[in-house]
């Protein structure tokens, strides 16, 4: 995302290897990994559920990072395009969309884990596959309009010497105040409210079941923590990855004559970015179905590819 415009003439050739090399490897992990998520809730029916059909919401962003938004960095961040102003800018949008869509796909995943834990009896009307997709497009449609609110005019004059550094372009007031708090740091504050509920009732959910030595209920309740359990690790990972980076933005409207050293930039660029590939192997190591999933399709691969070099011979 960001570049220090400060030093934009020296930035536009500083590429390094260990960065691209970095970024590289996470686009390739991002989108295949991501992927192979889409492929297993396609596959398997076991999987195909409400709160999986977010997961895959998150999921699709998550691909259009490692395909999309981390080439637009990649080329931000040597300042190309030059003298370009609205491609550049529209390229820097589609970075500030995707992310603002994984946050809406989260917010929904823990909308739907609170309506599944606070309205149980409700949930089958509430939580149907006709309002998961339309969530879905309404988080993508709010998302997209924000990413492209830069482009409706909030933005910083171009810049003379042309170069396309985030900073150069994307105004920092946006960034901070509308982006980072508003459409980031309070969805986030809101979900982490949501799973502090969740456990605190799912807890007394089973103490209240272990009085009445209801097996059937206790081994659901424990099912729902486990799901919960993951999807806040997703949520918390995001946040971890994403904090940093929107911080420095903080750092760089607050004090905007101040230098931020280009190795912690890049580090908190390509950390953000690493947060699109984590999930695939979160869920492998947690989601036993996933996980199962996973093996099935590696395995009816490898016994594709035995066959073909089979029929070579």
């Amino acid at each position: 995302m960001p570049s220090n415009s400060s030093r934009a003439p020296d930035l536009a050739v500083s590429l390094n290897g260990p960065y691209l090399a970095a970024e590289l490897t996470i686009a390739f992990l991002s989108t295949v990994g991501n992927l192979l998520v889409c492929a297993a809730v396609g596959l398997n029916r076991k999987l195909q559920t409400v709160t999986n059909y977010f997961l895959v919401s998150l999921a699709v962003a998550d691909i259009c990072v490692g395909a999309v938004a981390i080439p637009c960095a990649i080329l931000t961040d040597a300042g190309l395009p030059r003298h370009s102003f609205y491609p550049c800018l529209l390229m820097l949008s589609l970075l500030i969309m995707f992310t603002q869509s994984s946050i809406f796909s989260l917010l929904a995943v823990a909308v739907e884990r609170y309506v599944a834990i606070f309205m149980p009896f409700r949930y089958q009307v509430l939580m149907t596959s006709c309002n998961a997709l339309m969530v879905i497009l309404t988080t993508w449609l709010l998302a997209f309009l924000i990413g492209l609110v830069p482009l409706m005019g909030w933005h910083k004059t171009p810049p003379d010497s042309g170069y396309c550094f985030f900073v150069s372009v994307v105004d920092m007031t946006y960034m901070v105040y509308f982006n980072f708090f508003a459409c980031v740091l309070a969805p986030l504050v809101i979900m982490f409210v949501i799973y502090a509920r969740i456990f605190v009732e799912v807890k007394r959910q089973l103490r209240r079941i272990k009085s009445e030595q209801s097996g059937r209920a206790e081994g659901r309740m424990h099912r729902e923590i486990k799901t919960a359990t993951t999807l806040f690790l997703v949520l918390f990972l995001f946040t971890v990855c994403w904090i940093p980076l929107h911080i420095i933005n903080c750092f760089l409207l607050l004090c905007p004559h101040c230098a931020v050293p280009l190795e912690l930039l890049l580090t908190a660029i390509i950390l953000s970015h690493a947060n699109s590939a984590v999930n695939p192997f979160l869920y492998a190591f947690t989601m036993a179905p996933f996980k199962e999933t996973f093996k099935t399709m590696f395995l009816c691969c490898r016994t594709a590819a035995a066959r073909d070099r089979t029929a070579q011979i």
